[in-house]
């Protein structure tokens, strides 16, 4: 399989998606070679016009029928992606400029189109906004295809693909993500990318092994190269010597048995060696990872970020979009438990119709709470949609960044009102919805006592609680070391959370990267927290964890963890009594 011709390449990216695939390289997203330029006589200025409109037709009709096939799939998120491309098709800056530049200059489609493009892109380099820089990816999705329709090149849509194939791209346009299906895309890699990207979203609604963030791999990968990608580790291997790829396919089917087992506990309980039980649940970006949820056994969903209807898109989605997508997933989790998260939009995540100004650190600017409590139609809306929602499942409402009692206050209000607005509409809803906030700064931990007398329940978040107690970046690789989930400060916020909350009766979750750790999960059991939200793909694994360890053991490992001062101390500490307790050492 391995290619003896070329040597062995090992690369080092993000592993986004578990799982170990080898197959052969499918090579797309290059850009295309630059476009030769050549002036044409002024007769041919309106012919050439022309050629450039029947290109932009032809693109036009691509990208229908693309966003055909995907409505087909309950993809109503990335319909949205689909029309913004479709409405660049109608841009006067792309379209009116690059034939004003035909009949101007007096060269070809192609010069004329390209040189409009770099303009573009050299604009939105100048912004401020991630936002709308980020929107030059769309730009380029949409140019790229006019020049190969220019230039009569075929368009390869993954969704057509004849046979399995590892995908290896530049990036990944949302289109192609939208039609990647089970079985002909074994896996991806691309140059570009990180944890939330929507490609390694969906990545892990579909199962496939992905790896991102690779800088180089389009330049050193080649059609049809042996190709290994290592989700886990986030590796890939092209051309792997003989050793290597013998290594990884044995990985790769021991991998592959042990899903098929870990599977196998998908209807047994989670519950310890001592009897207790532990509720395992799912977060949730797209409706499409549903399938995934119940596939892996979780109890429900624990944190669904709604943010991704808000993005990619220029419009606002309406309550009854709104509504249409929390009551798919309420029924299909039907009877588990839906926890709605409302926007979490500013930081790094926006949406071109919210006015969200530029700031210094947006992390800690207008965004998530405070910018619905600035925005109340907005906010408004979205309530009424699960509000609504409830009347067809069970449901809770999480606010999220909550750093003080009167954004809660303020945010109970709207919903009081939305309530009302409902009952005098005769619209039906369940007036008794479950209220809670995630607890992701010092503050809100610091307040957990009172504020646990103003809501149903807590959710703690635990990627920005330690962004925000640390100070750190944990985006900037600068500063990425200081990231320690077992830091002391971590631990004590987290106990101190949960003991506010066992004191006013209401129960404490947590739904960070932590909650689906193995090597950190029995420490979160041990301070007492009682439900964990994490990605569907963890569940089994943790799963098998909690029936094999004692709470009250747990519970001595915790104490004695909250004495110590470092988190390597913590780290060390931990690996040891449990490997002590018999947890296999590859899972530390």
């Amino acid at each position: 399989m391995a290619d003896s011709a070329r040597q062995q390449i090992v690369i080092q990216g993000i592993g986004v998606s578990s799982g170990i695939t080898v197959g052969k390289v499918y090579l797309m997203g290059r850009p295309l070679e630059r476009v030769p330029k050549y002036f044409i006589k002024e007769s041919l200025v309106p012919q050439e016009v022309e050629r450039f409109r029947q290109a932009v037709d032809a693109s036009r009709r691509q990208l229908m029928g693309v966003k055909e096939e995907v409505s087909k799939r309950e993809a109503r998120e990335l319909i949205h992606i689909l029309e913004v491309h479709q409405m660049m098709l109608e841009d006067d800056m792309l379209i009116r400029e690059t034939m004003n530049r035909i009949r101007e200059d007096e060269v070809n489609a192609e010069w004329a189109l390209e040189k409009v493009l770099d303009e573009i892109k050299n604009v939105f380099d100048t912004i401020d906004d991630d936002y709308l820089r980020g929107r030059k990816k769309d730009i380029h999705y949409v140019g790229e295809r006019i020049l190969a329709n220019l230039l009569g090149r075929k368009i390869e849509e993954i969704g057509n693909l004849q046979e399995k194939v590892v995908v290896v791209a530049h990036d990944l346009s949302p289109a192609d993500t939208a039609l990647m299906a089970r079985g002909k895309v074994l896996g991806f890699a691309t140059d570009m990318g990180g944890k939330t990207s929507h490609t390694a979203i969906l990545a892990r609604s579909l199962e496939i092994p992905a790896v991102v963030g690779l800088e180089s791999v389009t330049e050193q990968a080649q059609v049809g190269d042996t190709v290994v990608v290592d989700g886990m580790k986030g590796v890939v291997i092209l051309n792997p010597a003989p050793e290597a790829l013998d290594y990884y396919l044995e990985r790769r089917k021991a991998y592959e048995v042990g899903e098929k087992q870990l599977l196998k506990l998908r209807k047994e309980p989670a519950q310890t060696l001592d009897g207790r039980p532990i509720q395992l649940l799912a977060n949730i970006e797209l409706i499409q990872e549903v399938p995934s949820v119940l596939e892996h056994g979780a109890e429900g969903i624990g944190l669904y970020r709604t943010e991704y209807l808000f993005m990619n898109r220029k419009d606002l989605p309406s309550e009854e979009e709104q509504l249409e997508n929390y009551k798919v997933v309420v029924r299909k989790m039907a009877p588990y438990p839906v926890t709605i998260r409302t926007i979490d939009l500013g930081g790094d995540k926006f949406v071109s119709r919210v006015d969200i100004p530029a700031e210094m650190n947006p992390a800690l600017g207008l965004r998530a709470i405070r910018l619905c409590l600035r925005d109340v139609p907005i906010f408004k809306a979205q309530l009424r949609a699960i509000l609504r929602a409830s009347a067809f499942g069970k449901l809770k409402i999480m606010f999220p960044m909550v750093c003080m009692i009167d954004e809660v206050w303020q945010a109970r209000s709207i919903l009081r009102e939305a309530m009302e607005e409902l009952k005098s509409e005769r619209i039906s809803f369940d007036p008794k919805v479950a209220v809670g906030i995630m607890v992701e700064t010092p503050s809100a931990c610091l307040l957990a006592q009172p504020l646990a007398k103003e809501v149903d329940f807590f959710s703690i978040g635990t990627n920005d609680l330690i962004q925000y107690s640390l100070a750190i970046d944990r985006q900037n690789e600068h500063v990425a070391y200081l990231y320690q989930p077992l830091h002391p400060s971590i631990l004590k916020m987290i106990q101190m959370v949960v003991q506010a909350g066992e004191k006013q009766g209401i129960p404490v979750g947590i739904c960070g990267e932590m909650a689906g750790e193995e090597a950190v999960f029995p420490l979160l059991l041990g301070l007492g927290l009682k439900e964990f939200s994490m990605n569907a793909l963890s569940i089994p694994r943790i799963k098998r964890l909690v029936r094999s360890i004692s709470l009250a053991e747990m519970e001595k490992l915790a104490q004695e963890a909250l004495s110590l001062s470092s988190h390597t101390e913590v780290d060390a500490f931990t690996k040891s009594a449990l490997k002590a307790a018999g947890i296999p050492e590859e899972i530390l």
